[in-house]
């Protein structure tokens, strides 16, 4: 795990790859959670009988459940040390590029594309690729935008 132990070091670390995290499954009990918790039941996720004959030849998880994946998988990736408050931000582009199959594993790549100075503190824009075990095309790619806060700018 990459820790950025200051505003230099963030900065710096503009333009730069933070690592990969740990590979994790993504098995049916996760998927059909993640269905009861939204709300979306559609069969394609949560019918493994009918999703045999469906486009994707099993059931697949949720675009959603891919992208709440990320706070989890990038813990493993990076941190940001010393006391500042982080916010998320919101998101500039997310794609779902490729389906994760049931029982598929995933990983979370993770760049710094930009980091600026606020009058509030730190905004760190990074891109989070999603990708799957054995598959060419990951499943999710994402830009996040964070924002860094302490002390000084209130």
């Amino acid at each position: 795990m990459r820790v950025l132990n200051d505003r230099e070091e963030i900065t710096a670390a503009a333009g730069t790859e933070l690592g990969v995290s740990s590979w994790v499954a993504i098995a049916q009990e996760r998927i059909d959670l993640f269905a009861d918790a939204t709300g979306d039941r559609q069969w394609i996720h949560i019918d493994p009988e009918r999703a045999t004959d469906g486009p994707f030849g099993a059931t697949v998880a949720h675009g959603y459940l891919t992208l709440s994946m990320l706070p989890f998988l990038g813990a493993q990736v990076f941190a940001f040390a010393g006391n500042l408050a982080r916010v998320n931000y919101g998101l500039n582009r997310v794609r779902f590029v490729n389906p994760v199959r049931v029982d598929s594993r995933i990983r979370d790549r993770v760049h710094v594309l930009d980091v600026r100075e606020l009058d509030k503190g730190l905004q760190v824009t990074l891109q989070h690729t999603v990708e799957v075990e054995g598959e060419e095309k990951p499943a999710c790619v994402a830009e996040t935008v964070v924002l860094l806060m302490d002390g000084e700018h209130k």
